[in-house]
């Protein structure tokens, strides 16, 4: 028997090694604290777990014993102890535990002495009470009550109790007539060790939607760093062709040099400019034959083409883009997925 428990009672070096089994034969141990959570919503959590985590409740002297024994980077867990605390076991990785855990927790009626955890707002709107004390009590709490049609009525939309703000019993009466539960109510997550590493909430509490789209513009940035800077990767080896084949395209078009696939945009363009001196010579006065009418008011009718190079190549470059980086997308996404949940 280690020496941490050699003293205790025999029900005490049970639970110890309940601890340092449950452990060992997961991937997570994590801490959580179980404080003001009623028994009922301890059991609809246990519920809520069952197959992914494990809860144990014990004392806080007993997990020190254990964490002492088992040594190692696990017994900074030690350091994260206070209050309520219990253990909780899962083969998920910590992302997903924290996320599930917050998923798990529900609203409750605030009590005096509570800390608002967020803004507390009392809606605009009629509510199902009569005409009657209840005005005089909403008013003193700062709530904009009056009597219309034969109802209680909220004014106006107001918040009643800042976050961080301490939740005195006048309001927390009223809230309970208004029927709004502002706590939030589940386990919270302390600490959890995972792959000799400590992660606390705020390594945790990650905004998925930002970190995604911080990981789509990263890999866009990525992408047109390699095209403009002619790094060809598998990625972009296509993008930076069809960059390089419009480029030489343009510079046929200006150098006026007769090649395939260059003198028709050479003469598509001369064209052009005949037109435009034939419309500003026909403002002058000049009369134009029948054919060069016809040319100028169907260039009229539609927007001109681009000079430099057709614009189909470049849509289709687009696309190809488009669907190139989707397909990253997808897989970072993938990724992300597997990490967080």
């Amino acid at each position: 028997m280690a020496v941490y428990t050699q003293h205790l009672p025999q029900w005490k070096r049970d639970e110890v090694e309940e601890i340092k089994r449950g452990s060992e034969e997961h991937q997570v141990v994590g801490l959580v604290d179980m404080y003001g959570i009623p028994a009922k919503q301890v059991q609809q959590i246990r519920k809520n777990l069952r197959g992914v985590a494990t809860v144990k409740m014990t004392r806080n002297t007993l997990i020190e014993h254990a964490m002492s024994e088992m040594g190692g980077q696990v017994e900074d867990l030690k350091g994260h102890l206070s209050g309520q605390s219990a253990l909780i076991f899962t083969d998920e990785n910590p992302f997903k535990l924290f996320k599930l855990l917050e998923q798990t927790k529900t609203k409750m009626a605030a009590k005096p002495g509570e800390t608002a955890p967020e803004d507390i707002v009392v809606p605009k709107g009629p509510t199902s009470f009569k005409p009657g004390p209840i005005v005089g009590e909403l008013q003193q709490v700062g709530i904009p009550a009056a009597i219309e049609g034969g109802k209680v009525k909220i004014r106006d939309t107001k918040t009643v109790v800042k976050k961080g703000e301490v939740i005195n019993k006048k309001m927390a009466e009223a809230l309970v007539k208004l029927d709004i539960k502002p706590m939030d109510v589940g386990l919270i997550l302390q600490a959890a060790f995972y792959r000799d590493s400590i992660f606390t909430p705020d390594l945790l509490a990650i905004d998925e939607t930002q970190y995604y789209n911080n990981v789509v513009l990263a890999a866009q940035q990525a992408f047109n760093l390699s095209v403009n800077a002619v790094i060809p990767t598998q990625l972009t080896a296509g993008a930076i062709i069809a960059k390089a084949f419009r480029e030489a395209q343009s510079l046929g078009v200006e150098a006026s040099i007769y090649e395939k696939g260059v003198a028709d945009l050479i003469i598509g363009r001369a064209f052009r400019e005949m037109l435009a001196i034939a419309v500003a010579a026909a403002g002058s006065g000049y009369e134009l034959d029948e054919a060069t009418q016809a040319a100028a008011a169907a260039a009229s009718a539609a927007p001109a083409a681009a000079t430099e190079a057709p614009a189909a190549p470049a849509e289709e470059e687009k696309e190809e883009e488009e669907e190139e980086e989707k397909e990253d997308e997808e897989g970072g996404m993938a990724g992300l997925g597997a990490l967080f949940g």
